[in-house]
């Protein structure tokens, strides 16, 4: 995978490219970090656009990647608990970065992905787009914290036990995505969005921010983080891997 930053006149853009998926390894999670830290330092930098080239933003944690260290009981669990800390890590980073993040989401959004469009300060969408959070059928919990803040208690109980996905329509009608696009317009529309919020002044844009983050309801990171020592018990217990290894071997019973 490669993550790539380009900026142009204020608007930065953090592109994510794997194909044919997007899944994204723990080095690129990290690399996503490092891009918002530099970001975050830079006055020049207005509003940050995070996207993915490709048939979909973001297909989660790379499993096969994950269960690369099959056999070697120590390096799975550091693999498990060094993906959780990237992803902790760069969601937090996102979400604290001071200038205003517009997430541009075309395709499927799953697992990881929800993690990072919920920490954006704005979602835009293509008409195509899917959310969801296929943890439960991959033996882990995750970003269930962050699914809270984009749809209702009850509908986030029935994603997360159900692993079915939710389309762009109906976070729009519910309030979660601001706009909706045809594929093919979605870097255009997010990119005026940004215009529009460079265009105002800076030190109030970033103090708005700040503001936002201090009103919302719940605590999305610690609760991740509670999400996590589920996860890092069912690795324990042997769960997480026999969920992986069936995902890989195609053998994987899905209902949704």
């Amino acid at each position: 995978m490669s993550v790539t930053l380009n900026v142009t006149e204020g608007i930065a853009v953090v592109t994510m490219c794997n194909p044919p998926v997007n899944a994204i390894t723990v080095s690129d999670t990290w690399s996503v970090d490092r891009h918002f830290q530099e970001l975050g330092q830079r006055e020049d930098v207005k509003v940050i656009i995070l996207t993915s080239e490709g048939r979909g933003f973001n297909a989660g944690i790379d499993i096969k990647e994950m269960q690369g260290s099959k056999g070697d009981r120590a390096k799975e669990m550091e693999f498990v608990v060094g993906s959780g800390e990237a992803c902790y890590e760069a969601f937090n980073r996102i979400y604290l970065t001071p200038q205003p993040v517009i997430a541009a989401v075309n395709g499927h959004c799953m697992g990881l992905g929800v993690g990072l469009v919920a920490s954006c300060d704005l979602i835009v969408a293509s008409k195509n787009a899917k959310f969801g959070l296929p943890e439960v059928d991959n033996g882990a919990l995750g970003c269930a914290s962050h699914l809270a803040k984009l749809v209702a208690p009850m509908k986030l109980r029935e994603m997360s036990l159900t692993c079915r996905p939710a389309t762009a329509a109906e976070l729009h009608a519910w309030g979660s995505i601001a706009y909706l696009t045809e594929p093919e317009e979605l870097l255009a529309k997010a990119m005026e969005i940004a215009r529009n919020i460079a265009a105002k002044q800076q030190h109030v844009v970033r103090f708005a921010k700040s503001a936002l983050n201090h009103l919302d309801v719940f605590e999305m990171h610690g609760n991740y983080r509670m999400e996590q020592g589920y996860t890092y018990q069912l690795n324990v217990m042997g769960e997480g891997s026999k969920a992986r290894d069936a995902f890989v071997e195609g053998t994987r019973i899905i209902t949704r």
